[in-house]
């Protein structure tokens, strides 16, 4: 598996994300412990020599991929779901409710909404039109690139499960970086995205496991996990 680690506004709502378990309840995090504007440095300007460097990047990676590799991309922009992380855990996280309510938080905890709108960066196919995308992008917004959505939800939910099974976190963690980097490889995202997604990601799920209600979840999680078979 490839690893890849790589103002002011306040946030008025939350878009609950609906995953496999259903709602996952009232937002944890206050507002400001998620404000994307305060947390995240600004992306490369348009027609930066930054933002040239990085269309020269994503022509690379995506003229470089194989069939498999833009196979693997096209599927993980469509599986914006905890089950992402199965073939590396070795069993069906959707199965255990526990899991499912804790993980359905930190991805209502992780909608970059907000953040898009603060940074209004154009995507990759309005920077260069000649950047071919592995799934259509006709009728999506062109000013939402950074942070990267999907790179923001992997690695919260990412840190969260390898807080839950230390001993496959190396694995998670892998897993949540390459689903991050196919987002480059599907036309989605500049490098910048992905590392903003990364970091704003990587923060959310911190605050979450300082957080007493998600503690409580987390322990629940945790004892569900430990009894599986």
């Amino acid at each position: 598996m490839r690893m890849h680690r790589a103002a002011v506004t306040a946030f008025f709502g939350f878009i609950l994300l609906s995953a496999l378990a259903g709602d996952a309840g009232a937002a944890l995090l206050a507002p400001a412990e998620r404000d994307g504007s305060l947390l995240l440095p600004p992306p490369p300007a348009i027609d930066s020599a930054m933002e040239k460097t990085e269309i020269a990047e994503l022509h690379a990676i995506i003229s470089a991929a194989t069939p498999q590799q833009l196979a693997a991309a096209a599927r993980d922009a469509q599986d914006q779901k905890p089950d992402l992380f199965n073939t590396v855990l070795g069993f069906d996280i959707t199965r255990y409710p526990a899991t499912m309510k804790l993980l359905n938080e930190a991805a209502a905890e992780s909608n970059t909404g907000a953040v898009k709108s603060f940074f209004h960066r154009p995507r990759p196919w309005v920077a260069d039109p000649a950047i071919p995308s592995c799934v259509s992008h006709l009728g999506r917004p062109g000013d939402d690139s950074y942070p990267s959505g999907h790179s923001t939800y992997a690695f919260t939910l990412g840190v969260v499960l390898a807080a839950l099974l230390p001993d496959k976190a190396g694995d998670i963690l892998a897993r949540a970086a390459d689903f991050a980097h196919n987002r480059m490889v599907c036309g989605y995202h500049f490098h910048s995205d992905i590392v903003g997604g990364q970091t704003y990601g990587t923060l959310i799920a911190a605050r979450l496991l300082d957080n007493p209600v998600f503690k409580t979840d987390f322990a629940a999680a945790s004892a569900e996990l430990k009894a599986r078979p």
